[in-house]
């Protein structure tokens, strides 16, 4: 068709926490860009209720902004410290929340599914994960903080898999 323009699928990344919680967006699939990135930070003075409803605020600003095809997060993975555990479970309570509210789609990745997407190995360290998606997005530098780093994965993550994912599934992840 003549005259008709399609937009690169976006997809905002999101690495769930109350105290930092990371995001990154990209545009595309085959070759993603960096669109942004960064980290929403709360303070460990501030009362949680006021905590996870800054964070529901930013997100929900972060999802005006981009105007993202989908959400990817990361899923709840339980380490040895429960508080932790329970506290990230209530970020990423608060970001399925603003998705839903917002209409967009949310596909959770665990920390191994993302490793694997994006340096070929499921137990791949911080500094490989960095790397690689310097690597991918064509950066000078790693993304800093780790948090946001950890977001742009997850992001990549999903642009590599949701494809798949849509040809397998359709209307289940897109």
């Amino acid at each position: 068709m003549a005259g008709v323009t399609t937009r690169e699928r976006v997809t905002l990344g999101i690495d769930p926490g109350t105290a930092i919680l990371g995001y990154g967006v990209i545009q595309g699939e085959r070759e993603p860009e960096l669109v942004d990135y960064g980290v929403i930070e709360t303070g460990a003075d501030v009362p949680m209720p006021l905590r996870l409803s800054t964070l529901f605020d930013r997100v929900t600003e972060l999802l005006a902004q981009y105007v993202p095809d989908a959400v990817a997060i990361e899923q709840l993975f339980f380490a040895r410290n429960v508080t932790t555990a329970i506290a990230v479970g209530q970020a990423r309570g608060v970001v399925l929340l603003a998705a839903a509210r917002a209409g967009v789609a949310v596909t959770e990745y665990s920390p191994s599914e993302v490793k694997h997407a994006i340096v070929g190995y499921g137990k791949a360290d911080k500094n490989q994960m960095q790397e690689m998606v310097r690597l991918i997005l064509d950066l000078d530098v790693a993304p800093h903080p780790d948090d946001a780093a950890d977001a742009l994965a997850i992001a990549l993550c999903h642009a590599q898999t949701a494809p798949f994912l849509a040809r397998t599934a359709p209307g289940e992840h897109e």
